[in-house]
């Protein structure tokens, strides 16, 4: 009888332990799917509130373009304001001028490669220290013929001959990581790349009020690097309203200096979101088109 009653005893020490064990475990199921609802509500609420920051930044930039037909630094939407909060959160949104840098599709012009554009690359290349062989090996890859540049280059004959082959893209880029693709360009390079150049989908000029002094001494044969440098920390508290006002204030009245492709106003631009809620973070980003009714998006990932 004892020996029954103690193993009665551990069957029921067991069975409270398992009932234990079963209620923990559902328990802790039960937290793990209010965490992933909450989760799952606070993520599709970012990404709401991002979608509106899109559309605010949107409605800035058509205001914008219908009260003036010049960009720069000082204006409103190109000002970063802090964090501002939300319903369990914060949102933080800026806009960055894209015509200010030197846009990589230029390069080419109903598929031929222009060599203006081409040489001012090579002098944008120079000044960062990269060899200027890179300019003819993204013309090539952009252009529509299988004609290797004459002074470089690289087309289908070097592209299939690697150990993975494959076919020079014989057209626009579509962003600018796809300068992996070509000959020569590495991880560094782009890197290296990125505060100077953009890749917008059709022929631009180069807002002066927002050009890095790089790309004002590439695109401007003649101008110093030393000149573009002070040209740009004066327009910071005077920007230029008109090409005759930048040429003014070039040195000689820029008399000796092409100043072709260049403008005062922009159609593109880049958005930056960031929104947290609760535990989520959202970014969202997108190239915007400004036309005269209402800006495109022409590009945007949200993760």
């Amino acid at each position: 009888m004892k020996h029954q009653r103690g193993v009665a005893i551990i069957i029921v020490i067991l069975i409270v332990a398992l009932a234990t064990s079963l209620s923990v475990y559902v328990l802790n199921q039960q937290t793990l799917w209010q965490r992933q609802v909450e989760a799952s509500f606070d993520r599709g609420q970012a990404k709401r509130l991002s979608l509106a920051g899109l559309d605010w930044a949107r409605a800035i930039l058509a205001d914008d373009g219908r009260n003036n037909n010049v960009d720069h630094e000082g204006e409103l939407w190109a000002k970063r304001l802090p964090a501002m909060p939300v319903e369990g959160g914060e949102i933080l949104g800026f806009i960055e001028d894209r015509q200010g840098l030197f846009n990589l599709n230029n390069l080419v012009l109903n598929g031929s490669s222009v060599p203006a554009y081409v040489a001012q690359f090579q002098r944008l290349l120079n000044m960062l220290g990269l060899p200027g062989e890179l300019a003819l090996n993204l013309a090539d890859w952009l252009d529509s013929d299988n004609t290797p540049q004459l002074a470089g280059g690289a087309e289908d004959s070097y592209y299939l001959s690697l150990p993975r082959p494959y076919r020079c893209a014989n057209r626009p880029l579509t962003e600018i990581g796809e300068l992996s693709l070509v000959k020569g360009f590495d991880a560094s390079i782009i890197k290296q790349l990125r505060p100077y150049v953009s890749v917008l989908p059709s022929p631009t000029t180069i807002n002066v009020n927002f050009s890095p002094a790089e790309v004002l001494a590439a695109v401007i044969e003649k101008l110093p690097l030393s000149d573009a440098r002070a040209i740009v920390l004066q327009r910071h508290n005077n920007p230029f309203k008109s090409i005759d006002e930048f040429k003014s204030r070039l040195p000689n009245g820029g008399r000796d200096i092409s100043v072709t492709d260049l403008s005062v106003s922009s159609q593109y631009f880049w958005v930056t979101g960031k929104t947290k809620v609760g535990n989520a973070q959202i970014t969202a980003q997108a190239l915007l088109q400004r036309t005269s009714t209402w800006p495109r998006v022409l590009w945007q990932n949200i993760q």
